[in-house]
């Protein structure tokens, strides 16, 4: 911290103890608990009070589990260089809500505004607000160009291994797909055999994430869960991560499960394996009457690779009415051979409804040089939408090539456009 900034918080808080508010410094050392409590929660309140982040220190060590709690969670809201060594510290304590507010506060520093239990959380109030995070997967991850702290990532992992609860290790496994943790991939796959369904399902969507696809055999085994919510991530995570020994659970699947949904994402996940053997069960649902089945059996088709395909994949594309349907079977028509259909996908990312599908459809086909290089025009001249995400796809897919074309992209005329330039441009050097 500079020393004007210490400065100006110093006079801050002293105007704030001059115009009558409690003495937080006398509260700090009471020897009443509830008295550093408020002090803990003063500082943490208090415009500059990262000046005094050495007098929180202490209190992380309090006897006294609320005034930890008080104390790690001032600590995260100063978003100081010099917190992070606390909040590593306070990962390892024996309190499962102080390690949960440690490991969000790690999270906080690289994605501000993660943190979302607020100031006065409680001990006793955190298992509730815990199972509200874990009822939906959460999308964030950090940015590719962000290098986040090993030790972070280690004192997360630790948590993942030996947290105090099984809450703690859910939310510190959800901490370590969102900051892209790497090195404690073994910790996930230790957590996915525990007991607990939370803290398996929060392994299993950082896995995704990380996208190690040497960790995939050892999910197979899950696909025999009873709990749809876990089949499914499981399910999707073994289409991510092309994990060929999933393939006969997943043939199961199609043909057996209750689940349209699921049955859907097991199709699409066999069409992301490859050599997978099942271009006849592609062919079979080409024409069933349920749309996502029918997308995902052309994308089957169109990761088989054989030419022959095409004429009835451009069959069947004239006469359907889905636009997901059409969306894919524009993707295996532009695998097998037809570029020209690539226009269709561009197109797609017109709709608000379907462009999520459309992307991650042409990040795919722009690994081809030749479909890369006709990405370009449209990024110079597409609608808003085209532009925002084809430089995504660049971001995800582009070459040393691609720089120059985002560089243009970052004067673009729309703010969201420019912004997303420049991050995707970002991303793309970080994976150059």
């Amino acid at each position: 911290m500079h020393s004007w900034q210490r400065l100006v918080g110093c006079s801050l808080l002293a105007i704030a103890v001059a115009s009558g508010q409690p003495d937080w410094r006398a509260g700090l050392s009471s020897p009443s608990a509830k008295a550093r409590t408020r002090a803990a929660r003063t500082l943490g309140d208090m415009p500059g009070g990262d000046a005094y982040l050495d007098l929180l220190a202490p209190l992380l060590r309090d006897s006294d589990e609320q005034v930890r709690v008080a104390a790690v969670t001032a600590i995260l809201k100063m978003r100081v260089v010099d917190a992070l060594p606390l909040l590593v510290d306070a990962a390892g304590d024996l309190s499962p809500a102080v390690q949960t507010i440690a490991v969000d506060g790690l999270v906080d520093f690289y994605i501000p505004g993660y943190f979302k239990f607020g100031s006065r959380l409680t001990a006793a109030g955190l298992g509730g607000a815990l199972k509200n995070r874990f009822s939906k997967p959460s999308p964030l991850i950090v940015p590719a160009y962000v290098d986040v702290s090993p030790s972070a990532i280690k004192a997360i992992g630790d948590v993942v291994r030996a947290g105090k609860s099984d809450g703690a290790r859910a939310n510190a496994a959800r901490a370590i797909g969102i900051l892209r943790g790497q090195s404690q991939i073994d910790a996930l796959v230790e957590g996915v055999r525990s007991r607990s369904g939370d803290l398996i399902l929060e392994c299993v969507l950082a896995i995704r994430k990380l996208q190690d696809v040497s960790v995939g055999p050892e999910l197979v085994f899950l696909l025999r869960d009873l709990d749809p919510v876990l089949l499914n991530a499981v399910v999707q995570t073994m289409g991510q991560l092309r994990t060929r020994e999933a393939v006969p659970d997943l043939v199961r699947i199609v043909e057996e499960g209750r689940k349209a949904n699921i049955r859907t994402q097991a199709l699409l996940a066999l069409a992301k394996i490859p050599n997978s053997g099942q271009r006849e069960v592609f062919i079979s649902y080409l024409r069933h009457k349920d749309d996502s089945l029918r997308a995902a059996a052309a994308e089957g088709i169109a990761r088989i690779g054989t030419p022959a395909d095409l004429e009835l994949i451009e069959q069947l594309a004239a006469k359907e009415k889905s636009l997901r349907a059409r969306l894919s079977m524009a993707f295996a028509s532009v695998m097998l051979g037809d570029h020209v259909q690539l226009a269709r996908l561009i197109e797609g990312l017109n709709s608000k409804v379907h462009r999520l599908e459309a992307r991650p459809l042409i990040v795919e086909l722009a690994r081809d040089p030749e479909v890369l290089s006709k990405l370009y025009v449209p990024l110079a001249t597409g609608t808003p939408p085209q532009r925002r995400h084809l430089a995504v796809v660049l971001a995800r897919s582009g070459t040393s090539e691609s720089v120059p074309y985002l560089e243009s992209l970052m004067n673009d005329s729309n703010n969201q456009v420019a912004s997303e330039a420049i991050e995707s441009l970002r991303n793309l050097r970080a994976r150059l």
